[in-house]
């Protein structure tokens, strides 16, 4: 792309974003603006679309900011986008609705920008390239677009935190790493990313962990209301998170919560397959009854010596309101380590030779980096996928 447009689309973001609820502004305009030009759209969202206006800005200002930076990247994030968009029948015409709607809404929007013929050509431009790239990935799959499934089981092993069974109508390749959106029966057109729990098998089975979210619209009803027998909808596996087989580096591994969910689908085929490379795993949450799954984890590393995992609380009792079982006697917790778990991890140094890979929430993620950033972590050997 012509870096004078980025520059101008750019500038012209940035003075959206620094007028006070800006973005939130703009979303609620893009979305007025779609709907009344093009009415069959709204066919495509939820009733509740608080959620939707928060993911649009936030993936509108992840690819502005990276346009000229990592132009790779962004085409890769931008061709997943369109390719997890098939679920929702979005055919070529809607694309063109979208990038319409979107300009029509940064030009009213009452900014100190003047809106002048350049700019809009350069929002064309830009907007021209993430439609093309996201309708070219989409139209290049020949999969279906999601996937039937049927709850088998449904453990909940915490009062916020269940463990959810499906059986896919048919088998879905996957990169053991990787995320996908569901789509749950109580909450229709409300999709949920999730990273399957176990590798991609030819049974179909796949494995979700569920943290419900305060104030949330689909992890409570998944985690209070989900019935056995009950159709789910899954859509194409995304993100890029997974074993760099190629470059034979030992790695780090750092999953908070239910984050810990695409590491251990990565360490159960690893122990299927057969390797010889480290791998470090810190399982992190604030109490220890949030390391839920530290059993499993714990008696794989029993198994395959390859394998050092870290229980790490910030906390070292559990809190007053937890009911459940004790967490003194779960296996490995005698080796817990107490602290930020970022913190923890740089303490044990740079961890220059491996290949780090991060999961969990925003701030535990940014916070982890900074910390292994400061250690003299290179930044090139972290990754995690774009929060959506």
């Amino acid at each position: 792309m012509d870096s004078q447009a980025i520059s101008l689309v750019r500038s012209s973001f940035k003075a959206i974003a620094a007028v006070p609820d800006g973005p939130q502004t703009l979303s609620r305009s893009f979305y007025a603006l779609l709907f009344a030009r093009y009415p069959e759209a709204r066919d495509f969202f939820p009733a509740a679309m608080d959620e939707q206006r928060d993911r649009l800005i936030a993936a509108v200002q992840y690819v502005i900011e990276r346009l000229e930076e990592d132009s790779g990247q962004i085409l890769a994030y931008l061709a997943q986008l369109g390719r997890d968009h098939r679920k929702y029948g979005i055919e070529d015409a809607h694309y063109v609705a979208v990038g319409n709607s979107l300009i029509a809404a940064v030009e009213q929007f009452p900014s100190t920008e003047p809106w002048t013929d350049e700019l809009e050509q350069a929002w064309r431009d830009v907007l021209a390239v993430v439609a093309a790239t996201m309708m070219d990935a989409a139209n290049a799959e020949s999969g279906p677009p999601a996937w039937g499934a049927t709850v088998i089981e449904h453990l909940q092993v915490r009062k916020d935190v269940s463990i959810i069974r499906l059986q896919l109508d048919e088998p879905m390749m996957y990169t053991a790493g990787q995320f996908v959106s569901v789509q749950v029966p109580s909450r229709p057109r409300m999709w949920r990313y999730l990273s399957p729990a176990n590798p991609a098998n030819d049974q179909g089975i796949i494995e979700f962990h569920v943290r419900r979210v305060s104030g949330g619209w689909v992890s409570p009803a998944i985690v209070t209301q989900t019935l056995v027998g009950e159709r789910w909808v899954v859509g194409s596996p995304l993100g890029d998170l997974g074993i760099r087989y190629e470059n034979g580096r030992d790695i780090l591994m750092i999953g908070s919560g239910t984050g810990i969910a695409p590491l251990r689908a990565q360490i159960l085929q690893m122990s299927q397959r057969g390797q010889d490379r480290r791998v470090h795993l810190f399982f992190a949450g604030r109490y220890p009854c949030d390391l839920y799954d530290l059993g499993t984890l714990w008696a794989l590393a029993e198994q395959n010596p390859w394998l050092t995992v870290v229980p790490v609380t910030e906390e070292d009792e559990d809190p007053w309101w937890y009911t459940g079982p004790g967490s003194a006697g779960m296996p490995g917790m005698h080796r817990r380590l107490t602290g930020k778990v970022g913190q923890v991890v740089a303490d044990f140094g740079t961890w220059a030779e491996r290949d780090i890979q991060l999961v969990g929430s925003e701030a535990m993620i940014n916070t982890t980096k900074f910390r292994l950033h400061a250690a003299g972590t290179p930044p090139e050997n972290i990754r995690h996928d774009p929060s959506y």
